[in-house]
C-alpha cells in the first residue's frame, strides 16, 4: 500500500474554526503545533479578533485565494459542511491533506470519488470524523472483527439535549430528521441511561460502514438524553409535521427551536452491536460534551496525520489502523469505553 510521508511541514488551516467544534480543534492542535493553527471562518471580525483568516468554503476562488495568501497549508481540517465536494477537491489537487467532521452520507460520498487525485497528488483525506461517524465507525470494526465477520450492525447514538451545539450541527440535525429512513426503532441499553427507544436516523456511519467493513445491514438509530424530548421529536417525525423543515421559512424556525432547546445534559453515549448467527458482540462508549470529543477525534487525527505514514487516497476512520487505539486513548479526557455482555457492561 503506498503511504504518505511522514514528518510533515506547514499549517493547518481549520474552516469553521470558531463553531462549537472548530474552536476545540484549534485549541487542541495549538498545544500540540504552536503557531501553526490558522481558524478560519466567514466573519472578518473574528478573524481579526481570533487572529485567523477570513473563509468562506462557499466561495470555491476565494477558498483558493485564501491557501494562496498562506502558502504552506499541509492540513485541512474542515469543521465546516460545504454545499459540495468542491473543497475537498481544491485540497486534493493541491497536495493537501484533508481531515473532514462532516456527516452527511451524500457528500461524503462525493469525497470518496476524489480517491485518484488523492493518490496522484500524494495526498489523504480521512473521513467519518467525530462521534457520530466516528468513534462509531471505530467501535463498528472492533465488535465486526470480534464476532468473526458481522451479518447486521446496529449503532445507537444517545446525546445530550441540554448540550449547546453548533449552528450548522443543529440545522443538519433539523434537516435530517425529516429525511426518509430504513429499519425500525430499537429498544436498547446505554451506560449510565438505561433502557433507551432510539429511533432511525440517517448518521453516515452506516453507510460507510457497509462499504468499509462489507456488512449487508447495518442501521443508526437516535435517542437524546431527554425521553420526552425524543417522543416528541419522532413522534412528529411519524406524523409528518417535520417535512415543514424542507421548506425555508419553517425549516429557519425549527432549527431556532432546537437550539434553544436546552432540556437535558450534556453527557452522550453511542453503542454499537455486531450480530453473526446467535452471537453478539456490543461497545459502548460515554462521555461530556459532544462537540468536544468530536474536536478531539479530529484532532487527534491531524495530529497522525502530520507524523505518521498514511495510505494515500480517501478512507474513513476506521480505515488507519494506528487510531484503532483512539476510544482507550481518549479516557484521560473523559471518555469511557464499555465491552457490553447481554445487555451489560463489564
Amino acid at each position: 500500500m503506498t503511504t504518505a510521508n511522514s514528518g510533515v511541514a506547514g499549517r493547518i488551516l481549520v474552516p469553521g474554526g470558531y463553531g462549537a467544534v472548530g474552536e476545540g480543534v484549534t485549541a487542541t492542535l495549538e498545544r500540540w503545533f504552536p503557531g501553526r493553527v490558522v481558524p478560519g471562518g466567514r466573519s472578518a471580525e473574528r478573524a481579526r479578533r481570533h487572529g485567523g483568516v477570513q473563509v468562506d468554503v462557499t466561495d470555491p476562488r476565494g477558498f483558493e485565494r485564501v491557501l494562496d495568501h498562506l502558502g504552506d497549508v499541509a492540513v485541512v481540517v474542515l469543521c465546516v459542511e460545504p454545499p459540495d465536494a468542491t473543497v475537498a477537491r481544491i485540497c486534493l489537487e493541491r497536495g493537501i491533506h484533508l481531515v473532514d467532521v462532516g456527516a452527511d452520507a451524500g457528500l461524503l460520498a462525493a469525497v470518496e470519488g476524489l480517491r485518484e487525485t488523492a493518490v496522484r497528488t500524494r495526498a489523504t483525506a480521512v473521513l467519518s470524523v467525530g462521534v457520530a461517524p466516528g468513534l462509531t465507525n471505530l467501535l463498528a470494526r472492533r465488535a465486526h472483527e470480534e464476532v468473526g465477520g458481522a451479518e447486521r450492525i446496529d449503532v445507537t447514538v444517545l446525546l445530550g439535549s441540554g448540550e449547546r451545539h453548533g449552528a450548522d450541527a443543529v440545522r443538519w440535525t433539523v434537516a435530517h430528521l425529516a429525511a426518509p429512513t430504513a429499519g425500525r426503532r430499537l429498544r436498547t441499553s446505554l451506560p449510565g441511561f438505561g433502557r433507551r427507544t432510539a429511533h432511525p436516523f440517517p448518521f453516515s456511519d452506516q453507510h460507510a460502514a457497509a462499504r468499509t467493513l462489507g456488512v449487508p445491514r447495518v442501521t443508526t438509530r437516535l435517542c437524546l438524553d431527554s425521553r420526552l424530548l425524543t417522543a416528541l421529536l419522532f413522534g412528529a417525525r411519524a406524523t409528518g409535521l417535520l417535512r415543514l423543515a424542507a421548506r425555508p421559512g419553517p425549516g429557519r424556525l425549527l432549527t431556532s427551536l432546537f437550539g434553544r432547546v436546552h432540556s437535558g445534559g450534556d453527557a452522550f453515549a453511542v453503542r454499537v452491536d455486531a450480530h453473526r448467527g446467535g452471537r453478539r458482540v456490543g461497545y459502548a462508549v460515554r462521555g461530556h460534551r459532544q462537540s468536544r470529543f468530536t474536536a478531539l477525534v479530529a484532532a487527534h487525527t491531524a495530529r497522525h496525520l502530520l507524523h505518521a505514514p498514511w495510505p494515500l487516497g480517501v478512507v474513513h476512520l476506521d480505515e488507519i489502523t494506528e487510531l484503532s487505539d483512539l476510544p482507550a486513548r481518549l479516557a484521560p479526557d473523559g471518555l469511557t469505553l464499555h465491552r457490553l455482555v447481554d445487555g451489560a457492561s463489564r
